[in-house]
């Protein structure tokens, strides 16, 4: 995989919809073959559908993968190894959003949370990572823009993605040393994910948020119209696909000029003033 990468076996986390879905059939269109996981592979018939309309079928393996159980993601790779001969690439994907505060939804949920999008992803990357470096691959993991920016009524869900980017650019530079390219993708809002947060029920959400009921409602109101600009699934995988293919891809990639221009508003806020000037507005119903 030294240099420009344009073949290999990639393992992709969490494919049966959105970003997991568009990236595992572009990483097959660029000439890859793709193991796409996912909990439950009686909800592949999306996925091999789009691989089927796009001449790629032969080259997408579903595998059932669930990140939060650790003998299933050995065996899952394992079994992947065993078919294809290697592992080349992983990317990171699998993962699932929540709403709430912490005063309202206790522990539980955000221990929920970190187990997927984050114990899941260090364990799959723990597993790959023998192969990766026999490889000398690729590791890319999709976080957020929710990883450099916390946002209201997100915190279980920010607090998870700011911690596998803190992992990721912890890695990276050791996994360097023996061979292994590391980033981290920051998509915006996803046009996927906006009509996955439709089977929220809103009004219940809002009275069971108590105290913090007009904060939420004023924030789910932003949210819903920022969703009206949101980015395809499509066109956010892409990046993901650039970064398998580059000789040095970056660490950190935004996957939109948006995200890119949101993520610097952080990056560049030393005292924390510009971020908590902007989510203040999203949760002011004036």
């Amino acid at each position: 995989m030294d240099g420009m990468a344009t073949s290999g076996t990639v393992l992709i986390t969490g494919t049966s919809s959105g970003i997991g879905l568009a990236a595992a059939v572009a990483a097959a269109r660029a000439g890859w073959t793709v193991v796409a996981s996912m909990r439950d592979p009686a909800r592949s018939g999306p996925l091999l559908a789009a691989a089927g309309a796009a001449g790629v079928a032969g080259r997408v393996h579903v595998e059932r993968l669930d990140v939060t159980d650790a003998a299933g993601v050995e065996a899952a790779i394992a079994r992947t190894v065993g078919a294809h001969g290697g592992l080349d690439a992983v990317v990171n994907n699998a993962g699932a959003g929540t709403v709430g505060t912490i005063e309202v939804d206790g522990m539980t949920a955000v221990r929920n949370t970190m187990e997927v999008n984050y114990f899941g992803v260090v364990e799959v990357t723990r597993a790959a990572l023998p192969h990766l470096r026999a490889a000398r691959g690729r590791l890319i993991t999709v976080t957020s823009v929710g990883g450099v920016v916390g946002q209201p009524f997100n915190e279980a869900y920010c607090a998870a993605k700011f911690a596998v980017e803190g992992f990721m650019e912890a890695l990276a530079p050791v996994a360097a040393s023996v061979g292994v390219r590391v980033s981290v993708v920051e998509p915006g809002a996803v046009a996927s994910e906006f009509v996955a947060s439709q089977r929220l029920d809103i009004p219940k959400l809002v009275e069971a948020a108590g105290p913090y009921g007009p904060a939420l409602r004023a924030y789910i109101d932003r949210t819903r119209k920022a969703f009206g600009n949101a980015q395809r699934a499509e066109d956010a995988a892409a990046p993901i696909i650039d970064a398998l293919q580059h000789p040095d891809p970056p660490f950190r990639i935004q996957t939109s000029e948006w995200a890119h221009e949101f993520a610097a508003t952080k990056l560049a806020d030393l005292d924390g003033s510009a971020v908590q000037a902007m989510t203040a507005q999203w949760v002011s119903a004036g």
